[in-house]
């Protein structure tokens, strides 16, 4: 017998692996056919639910060097000078589900794991710089609006339009979407960022805000509207294949991590309101810091366990980073790993791609696919007088958090000097996007909201615009058939 047989899960030979028992030749299989049943109840298990938002998508492993001292700004131990650390890179579209095409107009990922030799740190973030909401709250109603009609399956554009015009705060994350940057070329040749606002703390417990930019080394590069609907049809995995092909032939993408460092107490005064994720902090204000460099050198060896099962969580700190009030993020921290243990199982850090290289000692214990486990001898409970693990008091200093007084209510982020919600769309669309741009962001909200049937959300769109830049409202309404409205100003180094 050949000592590569086949054999059944629990690991037993396997007698025939192309024909069934039956009775008789003819007849029919009988139950105890147990191999056929366990290779067609794995079958019918082979997919777990896709993620709600980011279901399709790629990605790759790397390694980030950090190669300047920010040690200033923050301890933890990736970002100190000379360090290297193996990373996992996810890029995504949000909307689409698995299957639907690369080259939709669509926010992408740009999910990072830093396997740090104090535990895994996940920084989740796009490839834009802001995001369409500031409320976690308000999260699953976005995400409904840009899905599918519960009747007909299909997605609406008056659906869309309604929550983005009822939805102020959208107005600069929509600018992005509807611009040149709303499609990039590929994976390889768009930014990524952070986008919300964090936390740093250094060796001396000094606290910083900081942001995160990933710059890419491969040129900045996007897709018309007409190519990109043509190669939804011609290559739906388009994005897919290009990071997957060249990283194959050795053209490793890289980027350079910048990031804007605000002084702590600067968040009070600041013009814009620092915890609001629909804002960018400007670069006049707080310059682009280098601290090191990202590159992706190393394709999945499965796509399924180290892509589709890798979960990336908002909530994976590591000593010297913590989250910071805005409100985006902190749902997130909840969100995120809730829809792992939903996904892939309670125990899905357990899995090789999501589990820390450093040792993991706590008392969590039991759940549906546990893998490793305590020694029988290690309490479960914590105090214990046994020798257990217990916590660290010297590392309170190196997880944040910021003073806060007031009454608990129900309210919007507080308003700061220049705190509007059209001003930095407006100056996008004004100072950063060239007069072809310009011209390109018009015919494409022009057929945007153009699909929309309700004469009334259509109005909205129009007036939408209007606030975001008069002449670009007058000649929406003009395309449209309608009238319109004026706009605010700021400034190009919000970019």
């Amino acid at each position: 017998m050949s000592a590569n047989f086949s054999t059944t899960q629990s690991g037993a030979p396997v007698i025939d692996d192309g024909n069934s028992s039956v009775i008789g030749r003819d007849g029919a299989i009988p139950l105890t056919d147990h191999y056929l049943i366990e290779k067609l109840a794995q079958f019918n298990r082979e997919r777990v639910p896709e993620r709600v938002v980011h279901a399709k998508g790629g990605g790759a492993f790397g390694v980030f060097e950090t190669t300047e001292d920010v040690s200033m700004y923050t301890r933890a131990a990736l970002f100190q000078q000379g360090a290297t650390t193996e990373t996992l890179l996810r890029f995504s579209t949000v909307a689409g589900e698995q299957g639907s095409p690369d080259t939709w107009r669509d926010p992408r990922g740009f999910a990072l794991k830093f396997y740090t030799s104090e535990g895994n740190y996940d920084l989740v973030g796009n490839n834009t710089p802001v995001f369409f909401i500031r409320d976690g709250i308000k999260f699953p109603d976005f995400i409904h609006s840009q899905k599918r009609l519960p009747g007909t399956n299909l997605r609406d554009a008056d659906m869309q339009w309604d929550f983005w015009t009822l939805s102020p705060e959208s107005a600069h994350q929509v600018t992005w979407l509807m611009g040149d940057r709303g499609i990039p070329n590929s994976w390889r040749t768009m930014n990524g960022y952070g986008s919300h606002t964090f936390m740093w703390i250094n060796g001396s417990d000094e606290k910083f805000w900081v942001k995160y930019h990933f710059k890419t080394n491969q040129g900045h590069e996007t897709l018309t509207g007409a190519d990109a609907e043509l190669l939804a049809g011609a290559d739906a995995d388009y994005h897919l294949r290009d990071l997957s092909e060249n990283i194959e032939q050795g053209n490793f993408p890289s980027w350079d991590l910048k990031v804007q460092i605000m002084p702590y107490e600067d968040a009070k005064t600041y013009r814009f309101n620092p915890f609001d994720v629909t804002k960018t902090w400007s670069q006049q204000d707080y310059p682009l810091i280098p601290v090191g460099k990202l590159t992706l050198n190393r394709n999945p060896e499965n796509y399924f366990a180290q892509i589709e099962q890798a979960a990336f969580a908002p909530s994976n700190f590591v000593p010297g980073i913590a989250a910071s009030p805005d409100r985006m993020l902190q749902a997130r921290v909840f969100s995120y790993a809730d829809a792992h243990r939903y996904r892939v199982g309670t125990n899905h850090a357990q899995l090789p791609v999501n589990a820390p290289k450093n040792e993991v000692r706590n008392y969590s214990k039991d759940g549906a696919a546990r893998y490793s486990f305590n020694s029988a001898s290690t309490p479960v409970y914590a105090p214990n007088s046994m020798g257990g693990p217990a916590a660290d008091p010297a590392q309170y200093g190196a997880h944040g958090g910021w003073e806060n007084d007031g009454e608990l209510v129900y309210a919007a982020h507080s308003l700061h000097a220049e705190d509007d919600d059209f001003g930095q769309a407006g100056t996008l669309y004004r100072e950063v996007f060239d007069d072809a741009q310009r011209e390109r962001f018009l015919e494409t909200i022009s057929g945007a909201v153009g699909g929309v049937k309700s004469e009334e959300i259509r109005a909205r769109a129009v007036q939408y615009w209007t606030n975001v830049d008069a002449d670009l409202g007058a000649k929406l309404a003009s395309n449209l058939g309608q009238g319109n409205t004026p706009a605010t100003e700021s400034e190009a180094a919000l970019y």
